[in-house]
């Protein structure tokens, strides 16, 4: 059974990380994906050469039993972005599902810099960032508003005790905090459209970048590595949300990876359930619980 089979979903900044997560889980669920980012085959790759393309991507929800559609684009430009919606409008005549986490800054190599050391392309980066969270919920919104119906998901990053407290990096924190108002200030737009908008908390999930970025047993031990999860965790609640017929009652909310896997039964791609990400646990033995995340070569 395939829960979300004839759902159409787009699922932003899904090369890899997050995304990729997400949109393979939504086409193992049945649903058609169009995986939208910047990093293509027969384009230029990331300037720290991370793996990961929207072919690649899509090829791979075909192969788990969705319809996966490569759509290369920059989704801080409203004329790509206006394009992509256009042809999702023309192709499938709706839209069920927006699952966005094109977060563009990489921010890990320079989080122990002071502010005014950081380059000023990271500042860029990070504007256009929420550019793209705005462009594409604001396109979006035109189309589920008129179906009455939709769910738009916004990755994010939060404290569980506090999400407005500080993140540990001003650039990282800034941007996570402006995800988290456009959540608020979006759901209270589309109350009366049965439109639903939620932000989704991961733990510390083992993308490439940051697989890459664990280069030593004292980094994996401060950023805690031993509790990490990997990106189809975030992905099977994504799913889990879009199959829900009452997921309207979240809108507006902060929800949390892990609670929604106590809620809709489901684990981790090894079968283990992951709690909230809380760096004050106890440690763990390395590696951490499930197999390393199977990244694009």
């Amino acid at each position: 059974m395939k829960p979300l089979k004839g759902k159409i979903a787009i699922a932003a900044g899904s090369s890899r990380g997050a995304g990729r997560g997400i949109a393979l889980v939504l086409g193992e669920a049945g649903a058609t994906v169009y995986v939208a980012a910047r990093t293509s085959r027969h384009g230029p790759k990331p300037a720290d050469n991370v793996p990961g393309t929207v072919e690649e991507t899509a090829e791979a929800v075909t192969a788990r039993g969705g319809k996966g559609i490569a759509v290369p684009a920059d989704l801080s430009d409203e004329p790509q972005v206006e394009a992509l919606f256009r042809r999702v409008r023309k192709e499938q005549g709706r839209l069920d599902i927006l699952a966005h986490s094109a977060w563009t800054a990489d921010i890990l190599p320079a989080w122990g810099k002071p502010f005014w050391e950081l380059s000023p392309e990271l500042w860029r980066e990070t504007l256009a960032t929420l550019s793209t969270y705005w462009l594409t919920s604001v396109y979006a919104a035109r189309v589920m508003t008129k179906q009455r119906s939709g769910l738009i998901v916004h990755v994010t990053d939060n404290y569980p005790d506090d999400p407005s407290r500080w993140r540990g990096q001003v650039l990282h924190d800034l941007g996570h905090e402006g995800v988290n108002r456009l959540v608020y200030g979006m759901a209270a737009g589309l109350r009366k459209t049965k439109v639903t908008v939620v932000g989704m908390n991961p733990g510390f999930m083992r993308t490439e970048r940051v697989l890459r970025s664990m280069k030593t047993e004292k980094i994996k031990r401060q950023f805690r590595f031993d509790l990490s999860e990997t990106p189809e965790y975030i992905g099977r609640a994504v799913a889990a949300l879009a199959a829900d017929r009452h997921s309207i009652r979240k809108s507006g909310q902060l929800l949390w990876v892990a609670d929604l896997a106590r809620e809709y039964g489901f684990t981790d791609v090894d079968g283990s359930y992951i709690p909230r990400f809380d760096p004050k646990a106890p440690f763990k033995p390395y590696p951490p619980r499930s197999a390393p995340y199977s990244a694009p070569a």
